[in-house]
């Protein structure tokens, strides 16, 4: 088992910023790849990043590229979302995931966090 806590959400004009931070704990962190999803008023869960289990591979959704920055730090077993630039569109809860591959990650995962909810006022 794989527990993941997320933090940093909270309240922003467009044009700021927030980094989400995932502290994951149970089993060895370093072998999962590790991602962010959210979900806003009566959409879909998205998928938002994605990192490989070295950090050495990132891959992100059109909509938040070269806004958003993945990354980790498997010695303190957290993932960050550097989330920059931000608009209106971005209001969604955000929800930290992980999974054994990038592609089990993308079709749904293992593992979820409860979620931090990120508002983006105009």
């Amino acid at each position: 088992q794989v527990q993941l806590v997320e933090s940093g959400g909270g309240a922003v004009q467009a044009g700021g910023s927030l980094r989400l931070s995932c502290a994951a704990s149970g089993r060895t962190f370093s072998g999962y790849v590790m991602g962010w999803f959210r979900q806003a008023p009566g959409k879909e869960r998205e998928f938002v990043a994605v990192i490989s289990w070295s950090g050495a591979r990132t891959d992100y959704c059109d909509s938040v590229k070269g806004r958003f920055s993945i990354s980790r730090d498997n010695a303190k077993n957290t993932v960050y979302l550097q989330m920059n630039n931000l608009k209106p569109e971005d209001t969604a809860v955000y929800y930290c995931a992980a999974d054994r591959t990038h592609s089990l990650l993308r079709q749904g995962p293992d593992y979820w966090g409860r979620g931090t909810q990120v508002t983006v006022s105009s």
